[in-house]
């Protein structure tokens, strides 16, 4: 848990939460902060499994999955391959669209472009194409006269997508079945603190949509996990556009490492459906294994 990346406080918030879950199963769950010396700390715990609970960049991208691989440690969540694939949001829309699946057009431009003109019409958002949970992330609105004054922290190349109306839903795929869908109401953009602020957020599971929807979530998302070649537990986030019914229905992204705090959605749809979150977490150890 932890790590270097910029969320790695949430990250902490997951690594509690699922040692404490872990400790409720009988199950001797270790607490690891991965710094620069985590193989010479995995070396000397000899772990019989990792849970990976990192967030973002180096802990989601395929970079610990193959420390892992190196060290022969068996593994929880999505591998190399899988994860580096989701974790970059252009090359994911890339699988989504060989796939079948609906996503919005997107462009990778330099931030400072994007700094100096609109480089697609508006409304569009703009964010990192390499990193999760809304850090970075900037709504252009038609109304706006300028293009966004992004940050100096931003990297220097970013995506720029379509934005895609609606309704924020999201459906947990674990292993090789779709748990629920869930709608997310929020006061306005569904960002950082929408996610992980007590409050943020408000949470309808299972989503109050018809049931066509509800079925194309749980459908997309299977098909989603699938072509990345996820394993264990991911996540996958949509927009649905109730005036255009099923043409309104987006997919946005898939995690593969998604959050499992007191707020979060997917220990929130396991307990929907009879998983409690204690359960979830010896499933997820249970699963483990290299070549992923």
């Amino acid at each position: 848990m932890g790590g270097p990346s910029a969320e790695r406080e949430v990250s902490l918030s997951t690594g509690k939460a699922c040692a404490a879950a872990l400790r409720e199963e009988n199950i001797n769950a270790i607490e690891v902060d991965a710094g620069p010396d985590l193989v010479a700390r995995l070396q000397d715990i000899k772990p019989d499994a990792v849970l990976n609970c990192l967030h973002g960049r180096w802990g989601e991208d395929g970079c610990v999955q193959g420390v892992l691989e190196w060290l022969g440690i068996p593994y929880s969540h999505s591998g190399v391959l899988a994860s580096a694939l989701a974790m970059d949001k252009q090359r994911s829309k890339d699988v989504f669209a060989q796939a079948g699946l609906p996503i919005v057009k997107s462009i990778i431009a330099k931030r400072d472009d994007v700094r100096a003109a609109h480089v697609m019409e508006p409304p569009y958002v703009v964010k990192p194409n390499n990193e999760g949970s809304s850090v970075g992330v900037y709504l252009v609105e038609a109304e706006n006269n300028g293009p966004p004054q992004l940050d100096d922290d931003m990297p220097d190349e970013v995506m720029v997508e379509t934005f895609a109306p609606g309704r924020e839903l999201t459906t947990t795929v674990m292993g090789d079945r779709a748990l629920t869908v869930t709608d997310i109401l929020t006061t306005g953009w569904y960002d950082y603190d929408a996610k992980y602020k007590e409050g943020g957020s408000s949470h309808v599971v299972p989503a109050d949509v018809p049931s066509e929807i509800f079925d194309l979530c749980m459908e997309y998302a299977k098909r989603a996990h699938d072509a990345l070649g996820c394993r264990g537990v991911s996540r996958t986030d949509f927009r649905w556009d109730e005036a255009r019914g099923v043409d309104g229905l987006i997919l946005l992204e898939t995690n593969t490492q998604p959050g499992m705090t007191a707020t979060s959605l997917s220990p929130e749809q396991g307990e929907a459906v009879g998983i409690t979150f204690p359960k979830l977490c010896r499933w997820m150890v249970e699963d483990a294994s290299c070549n992923r």
